[in-house]
């Protein structure tokens, strides 16, 4: 005898609520927010890893390829792929570097920067909205937690 499928959950219930493995709800958690800033930047044309490249490129500007997979924690290959869309939109300059001829600098170009900045003004609400119920205080331990999380196991310099 078939034993019946349980029912699955909604987000915030059973094993995808507060019971549920901690990274799986830092998983479940990404992925709303992804799609929360894919749905508010999609008149823009920009998906979130594309935000990711333009923050990372106006932050540190004249980084490599490389430098911005690391930074944005994409695939180089991936970063590849947007760099070369973010370029032919026209949201981005390369730069050959002075001396190693296969790496060249990224930097935003003029439209790049008008480009993430109507993006921000999306995410800053989308990230309001997160912290609404939070104090100063509680955010600040919520992002020192994360960032705690995030190199945990991380080489240190």
């Amino acid at each position: 005898m078939r034993k019946k499928n349980p029912s699955i959950p909604a987000a915030g219930e059973g094993k995808r609520g507060e019971e549920g493995y901690l990274g799986y709800l830092l998983r479940q958690a990404a992925g709303a927010y992804r799609l929360k800033v894919e749905r508010a930047l999609d008149e823009f044309a920009v998906t979130q890893a594309q935000f990711a490249a333009l923050t990372m490129i106006s932050a540190y500007p004249g980084i490599s390829n490389a430098d911005l997979a690391r930074l944005a924690v994409l695939t180089p290959q991936t970063v590849s792929v947007i760099v070369g869309n973010l370029e032919k939109a026209g949201s981005l300059v390369r730069r050959p570097h002075a001396v190693h001829g296969r790496i060249q600098h990224l930097d935003l170009s003029e439209s790049g920067r008008a480009l993430l900045k109507k993006c921000r003004e999306r995410v800053y609400k989308l990230e309001g909205e997160l912290t609404a119920g939070l104090s100063a205080e509680e955010e600040r331990a919520v992002r020192r937690w994360l960032v705690n999380v995030a190199t945990a196991d991380a080489p240190q310099p």
